[in-house]
C-alpha cells in the first residue's frame, strides 16, 4: 500500500467525491453549489471542445470573416458570397463564431463584430499566428505518437530552420523567409509590452540577437530616437533586416550582421543585448552558452535583456506548460523556463544582479534585465 501525505489523502477524498455521478447530480441542483458546478462543467467542456473552437477561429481567419465585418454589419447572404461558402456552411460558421463572441447578431440574419472579434482584428500578428497554427495542429494530429516519438520531425521543425537543420547558417532566403515574416508580424504586440516594461532611453546601442527581420529593433529605434540598433542573425535573415531598416528610414542608425549565434562569438560594442523570444527555443546547454557569450560581448556598463514567455510553475500556467510546452516539444527543442531558472542560469554565466521587470501581459512575455 502506498504511503500518503495528508494532502494526498485529502486530494484522494476530494477526487472520489467529485467523480461520483451522484454527487455531481446533487451539486448541479443545490442552490449553493450550483454556480460552482456549472462553472466547473463549463471549464471541463471547454477542454473537451477546445480543438473545435480553435478550428472555428482558424476558419474565421482564413475566410477573413472579421475583416469583412470591420467596416460594419453585413447580412448572412453577403457574408456567404464574400467568403465563397454555401449558405448552410456560412450559417454554421456564423452561429459558431457568434457563440464564441467573435461576431454578434445585429438583427435577423445580420452580423457585426463581437468583442472578441474586435480585439483579435486589432492585432494582425495574432491572426498570423492563428493561421500558422495549422502546422501545429498537423503535428498534434496524434499527440500520443508525438509524445512517444519525440518532436523535431514534423511541420513545425521544417518551418523553423534552426530547429530542423544541422547547419542553420547555410539556410537561404526561401527557408528563412516564412518564419521571418511570422516573427515580424507577431513582434509588435510583444515589442510594445517589452519597451513599456524597460524603456531604452538610457542606452546607446541595442543588439538584438536572433532579431529576425528587425521588427523589435525597429520598434526600439522608433520609440527611442537617440538609440542605434543592430540585429545579429543568420546571413539570409540579416539581409531581410537590412531591407526592413532601409524601408523604415533607419539606415543611419541600424545595421544587420550575419552569423550563427550558436557557433560564432557575439559582436561586441552594444550596451544592451536582447534575447527576444530566443532562449525558450533552446536546451539548457545552449542557453548557458548564449548567456555566457552575451556576458562577454556586452559593454561593462551595459545589460542583457531576456524577454519571452516564462513559466509560472509551480502555479498552474496553461499557456507556458500546455501551449508552449507542446509547441516547443513538437518543434524539437526548448521549453518555457521560470524566472527563477533563468535568473540562476544568468548568475552562472557571470551576471551579478538580475531584475524582474513586470509586463502588462505576463502570459505572453516577461522581462528580466541582467547586470554584469
Amino acid at each position: 500500500m502506498r504511503l500518503q501525505s495528508w494532502s494526498d489523502a485529502w486530494a484522494a477524498w476530494r477526487n472520489r467525491l467529485v467523480s461520483s455521478p451522484r454527487f455531481q447530480h446533487w451539486a448541479a441542483g443545490f442552490l449553493l453549489t450550483r454556480p460552482i458546478a456549472h462553472a466547473s462543467a463549463d471549464r471541463l467542456f471547454g477542454l473537451v471542445a477546445g480543438f473545435v473552437y480553435s478550428q472555428v477561429l482558424l476558419a474565421c481567419v482564413r475566410l477573413k470573416l472579421l475583416d469583412l465585418l470591420a467596416e460594419g454589419p453585413l447580412n448572412a447572404k453577403q457574408l456567404a458570397e464574400a467568403m465563397d461558402l454555401p449558405s448552410e456552411g456560412a450559417a454554421r460558421l456564423l452561429a459558431a463564431a457568434q457563440s464564441l463572441g467573435l461576431v454578434e447578431a445585429a438583427g435577423p440574419e445580420r452580423y457585426r463584430l463581437g468583442l472578441e472579434g474586435a480585439a483579435l482584428l486589432g492585432n494582425a500578428g495574432l491572426q498570423d499566428m492563428i493561421a500558422h497554427h495549422a502546422l501545429f495542429y498537423t503535428d498534434l494530429a496524434d499527440p500520443v505518437a508525438l509524445l512517444k516519438q519525440g518532436g523535431g520531425q514534423g511541420q513545425l521543425a521544417a518551418f523553423w530552420p534552426y530547429a530542423a537543420y544541422d547547419k542553420p547558417d547555410e539556410s537561404g532566403f526561401e527557408a528563412t523567409s516564412p518564419y521571418s515574416r511570422l516573427m515580424a508580424a507577431t513582434q509588435p504586440m510583444i515589442a510594445a509590452d517589452i519597451l513599456h516594461a524597460y524603456p531604452l532611453g538610457g542606452h546607446h546601442l541595442l543588439m538584438d540577437v536572433g532579431g529576425g527581420a528587425g521588427a523589435f529593433a525597429i520598434a526600439a529605434a522608433t520609440e527611442t530616437p537617440s538609440l542605434k540598433v543592430r540585429v545579429f542573425d543568420l546571413p539570409a535573415v540579416a539581409g531581410q533586416a537590412r531591407l526592413a531598416f532601409s524601408t523604415a528610414g533607419l539606415d543611419a542608425r541600424a545595421e544587420a550582421l550575419g552569423g550563427n549565434f550558436l557557433t560564432d562569438d557575439l559582436p561586441a560594442g552594444a550596451d544592451i543585448i536582447s534575447f527576444v523570444r530566443i532562449l525558450h527555443d533552446h536546451d539548457d546547454a545552449t542557453v548557458m552558452k548564449l548567456l555566457t557569450a552575451a556576458r562577454a560581448a556586452v559593454a561593462q556598463n551595459g545589460v542583457v535583456m531576456i524577454a519571452e514567455p516564462m513559466s509560472a510553475a509551480p502555479a498552474r500556467d496553461p499557456m507556458a506548460e500546455a501551449y508552449f510546452g507542446l509547441y516547443l516539444f513538437a518543434m524539437g527543442r526548448g521549453r518555457a523556463r521560470t524566472p527563477r531558472e533563468l535568473t540562476s542560469m544568468a548568475r552562472q554565466a557571470g551576471f551579478s544582479r538580475i531584475v524582474n521587470k513586470p509586463t502588462r501581459t505576463p502570459m505572453l512575455v516577461r522581462v528580466l534585465i541582467a547586470y554584469p
